[in-house]
């Protein structure tokens, strides 16, 4: 899997630890479409295995799951502030 990371992404999961969590949640609307989530804390009852990058932070991913996007993005979004992961290009994942 190849991860791109913008520098202000990295340097804000640095400063919260230097660990990011990217998981999927299943919508309550949209036919239950499946979004990708992410944070520098994992959420409450699922097992992560951290996956090997050439990143400056610990990344991890649900234990789980079957198969790894070819390319995950992580960029510092400014309004809210936060870090968003994109799987091969989405935030939705088909």
């Amino acid at each position: 899997m190849r991860v791109v990371v913008s520098q202000p992404a990295a340097e804000h999961i640095a400063a919260r630890g230097g660990r990011h969590y990217v998981w999927l949640t299943r919508a309550g609307c949209c036919h239950g479409v499946t979004r990708l989530s992410s944070g520098s804390a994992p959420p409450a009852g699922k097992e992560f295995r951290r996956i090997p990058a050439e990143v400056d932070f610990e990344l991890y991913v649900p234990e789980g799951l079957a198969q790894l996007p070819d390319e995950m993005v992580i960029e510092l979004r400014r309004f809210p502030r936060r870090v968003e992961s994109y799987w091969n290009g989405c935030v939705w994942v088909v």
